[in-house]
């Protein structure tokens, strides 16, 4: 009887708040209609898309409480009311979600007032009847799950005058996409300013600066080899220092642009040497990639490059480079990701570790390449004290990340609690 008492109430509550919602449709049916007048003489126009967004706050609350109530959601698809004012009026007013949302108003507000006003009445009897049946006789309560009863049927109505159809949601989704791309474009076209603005920084400040200084050295050479030939070979031999050092710093900006042991080495190849060079002990696993780049007819093949050495014969970490048996063993004859594929991925890979090595404070990671039916999964771990945050407010490093995945449609998911451990992992569409 207790339980009985507690389930009817529960559904009493579920029924106030739709004739609260049915009593708000009634001013919204109202202000609706008002609006469509005025916006027919142009001059409520600007007011008609807020009422259709009110509409929508309206529509969305009952969805959520249906959902609370049957615990399953209930879809939504509406366009985006964007844009110039002309657009957002004709999108208003030729949105489908538009037009259910009218008549679920309209039935909640028959529906939700007269399912209360019956629960109302059959209190007083369920009680008397319940009282008799499950007090004196014994027996389960029949009359209060009515109750309950009554609000499950004005939540099976809402859902089925809120659940758009399936051409509405494909229109929703389409413009959800359409506004997604915009976003990632946005946000592709902004990484590659800023990669450009790098790349202009890194040669003016570096190779720029180590070239002048080398064709000053050479001027002067020139000048003083008849008088003073010492003087002239020792500015020679710095002019050749400042080209050795101008060499490397073209060679770190092109890195920066495209990794040559990409091609060199491949993916796999070349995540081991981030892997051997990050100053952590960071283990490599692979699971059907390509264990090394597979190498044009028309080109020769290079000599295999020595391995990096194991901790204790040149300080450096030891790193699980390769597993040689068992699932995750990588084959050399498995296809390579395409090139922009591999370079998001490759970056995805060193900026973890970087920001792993830097603010982590972990002394161990881990890196899982993994070839999907339709995509490349990338995981990075670290052991650290964790914290990092992600989306706009996290550092550039991670706003990078986020959007370079997403210029190829890809996906980042972070997960870094306070003690750690840090888990990116990231998932780029692929066609193998």
């Amino acid at each position: 009887m207790r339980d009985a008492i507690k389930g009817a109430g529960r559904a009493s509550f579920h029924l106030l708040g739709g004739a609260a919602i049915a009593l708000l449709c009634c001013l919204g049916v109202g202000l609706a209609l008002f609006t469509a007048v005025l916006a027919v003489t142009v001059i409520g126009a600007g007011v008609l898309p807020e009422t259709v967004l009110l509409l929508r706050r309206l529509a969305g609350w009952e969805r959520r409480r249906t959902a609370a109530l049957t615990g399953t959601p209930v879809p939504e698809a509406y366009l985006p009311l964007e844009g110039p004012l002309p657009a957002r009026v004709r999108t208003a007013v030729t949105d489908p979600g538009t037009a259910r949302d009218l008549i679920w108003a309209a039935g909640q507000l028959l529906y939700g007032l007269v399912l209360w006003w019956v629960s109302l009445l059959l209190w007083v009897p369920a009680l008397l009847v319940d009282g008799v049946v499950a007090g004196l006789a014994g027996r389960r309560p029949v009359a209060l799950p009515l109750i309950g009863a009554l609000a499950g049927l004005e939540a099976e109505w809402s859902r089925a005058l809120l659940t758009p159809t399936p051409a509405a949601a494909r229109d929703a989704a389409l413009a959800a996409r359409v506004e997604q791309l915009t976003a990632t474009r946005a946000g592709a076209i902004a990484a590659h300013g800023a990669e450009l603005r790098r790349i202009e920084r890194d040669l003016h400040d570096g190779a720029q600066a180590r070239l002048v200084a080398l064709s000053m050295r050479i001027g002067l050479a020139r000048r003083v080899y008849d008088s003073d030939p010492a003087t002239a070979r020792k500015l020679l031999d710095d002019a050749q220092t400042q080209a050795e050092e101008a060499l490397a710093e073209l060679r770190h900006v092109v890195r920066g642009i495209h990794p040559p042991i990409l091609t060199d080495r491949g993916l796999t190849g070349a995540v081991r040497a981030l892997a051997a060079s990050s100053g952590l002990e960071v283990a490599v696993s692979v699971t059907g990639l390509a264990d090394s780049p597979a190498v044009h007819p028309e080109q020769p093949e290079e000599p295999e490059r020595p391995e990096q050495p194991p901790a204790g014969d040149g300080g450096r970490p030891r790193t699980d480079f390769r597993p040689t048996t068992g699932p995750l063993a990588p084959t050399a004859d498995a296809p390579r990701a395409p090139a922009a594929v591999e370079a998001a991925a490759y970056f995805v890979v060193a900026e973890a570790l970087t920001n792993a090595a830097k603010h982590s404070g972990a002394t161990r990671a881990s890196v899982a390449l993994t070839r999907a039916p339709a995509a490349l999964r990338v995981r990075v771990a670290d052991e650290g004290r964790g914290g990092a945050e992600a989306g706009e407010r996290g550092g550039s490093g991670l706003v990078g990340m986020r959007r370079r995945v997403a210029a190829l449609d890809g996906t980042v998911r972070l997960t870094s609690p306070e003690g750690g451990p840090t888990v990116i992992e990231v998932e780029l569409p692929c066609v193998w």
